[in-house]
This record gives structure tokens, C-alpha cells and sequence, in this order.
């Protein structure tokens, strides 16, 4: 939460960065990394290394050097806001009047501050199952990038990007990981690339359970880490799954932190079904003094780039004379799993439902990146496909790619969408080789449409 007086101020409870640079995007990627390197060093050999030590991961190592750079950064911020003037308070901050909020610190000690104009940007903390056990022996994605013990044999509960993304990075540093699915793989994402995430998880050792739910989590040992067993239920049925494991990881989801901050005291209102906050088109709320941006908006991306680039834009309009809004359409995101998934525009299933499928053309290939030719690594797995809209001139109204690096690739690829990319403008493009998406580029040569 955030406040103008005539002097900014900025209220946090979470360190200075929030979740991105705490316990989400920055912490996530570095153990992406660190599990990528565990497969570099496997490719090594095949490329002419020789190495006669026993090669190991080292979890302190990796969580420490990780907790410093996150130190650094919020060493950083706070330096940056103290250039800028602007006030830091690390404090708990609640609406008890218009205008005014109260904000409690660690120590208990209350402070009040009146404003002219409010930010909310409170974002959302995991979801737990709500389960006998499950707050008293189980971690969230929030406990693990600072988890002071290597969490041993792993059950990961959920199918979001969080919790593929925890499964992938802690399977590639040798644990024995499972992931337990209530229904589907990466919600709302594309889901024929979703389900080819999951195969080349399940490929490389990450086990699945499908249709099933924890009922109950029991602690069979203290330790660090200990022994729990987990209790779950099929979804379709009533058949029971009972298994043994040394740490269960709940990724299900986020709650939106709004329903304690007293927005109902000044007539703020949420969604009561989810606890966001619904705006304008100029992230207002309907008390025209507060403004919302990040994932607690209603009907929004809960992505890190988009809460920034909506909060520069809102303090430009605010106090610098602009006009420009923050664009929500053709936002670019990747998914960190062991083989990553870039995708921007629409999902197969949207465009289908929003053009009809007689209007859509759907290009596709799979290709292997010439780095796994030596080491021999898992031909026809990496994948790309654009949706195109037949009568808007073949314009691409969703790119996804499988790959290495589809991050990086992505972001070149949204900035063409953006521009209004269409299917003959990638024909027209040559590509680089020997890079892995030349092949991408000869498919929509040749015209291949597949659907």
C-alpha cells in the first residue's frame, strides 16, 4: 500500500521488492538455474569434459548465495527510495477513515497518516487446502526459496505454473519429486502445451497423480527435513492414496490480500468470490481517491511486469501530466519449467472460442535445438505453433514456444504481436541459424497448416 501527502510513502510488510524478488520470479529462476546447470554438467561429457569427481548438490549453498542476492536487492530499493525521497515504512497498513490509515510495525507500535491519494498493491499470499495438517506441516512456495534444509522426497500439491515450476527445478537437483492434480495442468494456459510440459517432466522422473486431493496430512516424525504422511482422495471416485514423504509443498493457488486492510470501512469494493479489487481502465476503484494495481486487481494478469508497468503509468498519470494507460492485451509470459514454455496472445482453446475454429489457421512444428544433437537429448520434445485469424489478414493471435531459453525467444516474438504481426511478415523474416527457431520459420515457409 502506498499514500500521497505532498511526500510519497510506501508501506510494506514483505521485504522491500515483494513477492517477485522474495519469494517468487527471482528466487524461482535462480534454482531454475541451478537444476539447468545439473543438466549441463550431464551434456559436459558427450562435449569432451572429463571430471573424476563425484558431482553433488549442495542446497545451503544454493539457498544462501540466493538470500544474499535478494539482501542485496532490498539493500538496493531502500537506498533508491531514500534518493528519491520517498518515505519507507515497514509497517501494517489498514483504512480506519477516509483518508486516513493506521500502520502497525513488528513491535506493535501504531503510527497514523492521512493522504490525498492511496495505491493499493497488497498482491496475494498461497492458498492452503484447509486440510487436518496442512498449515502445521506443510510449506508453501513462500517457505521453500528460503528453506534452511534440502526438503528430501517431495510431494508438490497443485498443477498452476508455481507448482510445475517447484517441481521441475527441485527433480533437477536429484529429488525424488511427485506432483498430485486435481484436474488439469497450467489452468488458463494453452493446454496442448500444458500437457506436453507434463510429458517431458514425467520423462525426466518427476512422477504425476492424477485426479487426486489431500484430505489429511499426519506428521510421522520431526526433523529437518522429517517424515509426513499424506492421505488423498480420487476425484472421480472413492479410491485412497496414502504415501510417505519428507516435505509436501502446497502450490493451489493465491489469495488476493484485501479483506484485512479495511477496505470496507471506506467503501472500497472487492469481488467477494476471489477478494479483488475491480478498476477502471485507469486502475481506479470505486472510491475515486484509491487505485489498485498488481495481481489484486479483478479479471487482471498476476504478472510481475505488468503490476510495474501499471504503476509507472498510474504515477505518470497521477502527478506527470500523461494519459497513457497500461495495456493488458498480447502480454508476454513464460513458464520456468525444466523445458521452458514461452507463450503470448491467446491459447488455442480462447481462440477458438472468441474467432471460431473456421477462422483460425494453426502452424506448427516440433524441432530440436542443435545443442542436444550431441549429447543426444530428447528429439521431437521442443515445439512452437502460432494462431493466426484467417480474415485479418493471417495477423498471429497466439505464439507459444517449448524450449530452451523460450523466454528470451518470446520476448522478441510479443513485441512483433504487439506491432501486428502476421503470417506473412514471418514468412517474409529470415531466420538465424543454427538457432532453434529457424526451423519454426522454414514450417511457415512451406505453408504447413496443420488445423
Amino acid at each position: 500500500m502506498s499514500c500521497h501527502t505532498g511526500n510519497n510513502m510506501v508501506l510494506s510488510i514483505l521485504g522491500l521488492g515483494g513477492t517477485c524478488v522474495n519469494v517468487g520470479c527471482i528466487p524461482k529462476k535462480l534454482m531454475h538455474q541451478a537444476a539447468l546447470l545439473g543438466q549441463a554438467l550431464q551434456d559436459s561429457r558427450k562435449y569432451g569434459w572429463e571430471y573424476e569427481e563425484q558431482v553433488k548438490h549442495n542446497w545451503d549453498i544454493m539457498v544462501q548465495a540466493i538470500q544474499n542476492y535478494i539482501g542485496s536487492l532490498n539493500w538496493g530499493y531502500r537506498v533508491s527510495l531514500r534518493e528519491k525521497s520517498v518515505t519507507y515504512l515497514n509497517s501494517y497498513g489498514e483504512f480506519i477513515e477516509p483518508h486516513k490509515i493506521k500502520a502497525t510495525n513488528r513491535k506493535g507500535q501504531v503510527t497514523y497518516h492521512t493522504a490525498e491519494t492511496f495505491v493499493l498493491a497488497t498482491g496475494e499470499r498461497p492458498r492452503y487446502l484447509g486440510i487436518p495438517g496442512d498449515k502445521e506441516y506443510c510449506i508453501t512456495s513462500d517457505d521453500l526459496f528460503s528453506l534452511p534444509y534440502c526438503p528430501g522426497k517431495t510431494l508438490v500439491v497443485g498443477a498452476s505454473y508455481v507448482a510445475l515450476e517447484c517441481a521441475g527445478f527441485l527433480a533437477g537437483l536429484g529429488l525424488d519429486v511427485t506432483v498430485m492434480v486435481r484436474s488439469i495442468l497450467l489452468r488458463g494456459f494453452d493446454q496442448e502445451m500444458a500437457e506436453k510440459v507434463g510429458a517431458h517432466m514425467e520423462t525426466h522422473g518427476v512422477k504425476f497423480i492424477r485426479k487426486f486431493v489431500p484430505v489429511q496430512v499426519e506428521q510421522l516424525e520431526e526433523g529437518t527435513p522429517g517424515r509426513l504422511k499424506v492421505r488423498a482422495k480420487s476425484t472421480e471416485g472413492s479410491e485412497i492414496f496414502e504415501e510417505e514423504y519428507n516435505t509436501v509443498l502446497i502450490a493451489v493457488g493465491r489469495d488476493a490480500c484485501t479483506r484485512s486492510i479495511g477496505l470496507e470501512t471506506i467503501g472500497v469494493k472487492i469481488n467477494e468470490k476471489n477478494g479483488k479489487v475491480p478498476v477502471n481502465d485507469e486502475e481506479q476503484t470505486n472510491v475515486p481517491y484509491v487505485y489498485a494495481i498488481g495481481d489484486i486487481l479483478d479479471g487482471k494478469l498476476e504478472l510481475t511486469p505488468v503490476a510495474i508497468q501499471a504503476g509507472k503509468l498510474l504515477a505518470r498519470r497521477l502527478y506527470g501530466g500523461s494519459s497513457t494507460k497500461c495495456d493488458y492485451i498480447n502480454v508476454p509470459t513464460t513458464v520456468f519449467t525444466p523445458l521452458e514454455y514461452g507463450s503470448c496472445g491467446l491459447a488455442e482453446e480462447r481462440a477458438v472460442e472468441e474467432y471460431g475454429k473456421q477462422n483460425l489457421e494453426v502452424y506448427h512444428t516440433l524441432f530440436w535445438p542443435l545443442e542436444w544433437a550431441i549429447p543426444g537429448r530428447d528429439n521431437n520434445t521442443c515445439y512452437a505453433k502460432i494462431i493466426c485469424s484467417k480474415h485479418d489478414n493471417n495477423r498471429v493471435i497466439g505464439f507459444h514456444v517449448l524450449g530452451p531459453n523460450a523466454g528470451e525467444v518470446t520476448q522478441g516474438f510479443a513485441a512483433a504481436i504487439k506491432c501486428g504481426l502476421t503470417k506473412e511478415l514471418l514468412d517474409e523474416t529470415i531466420g538465424i541459424h543454427p538457432t532453434s527457431l529457424l526451423c519454426f520459420f522454414d514450417v511457415l515457409a512451406r505453408n504447413l497448416i496443420v488445423r
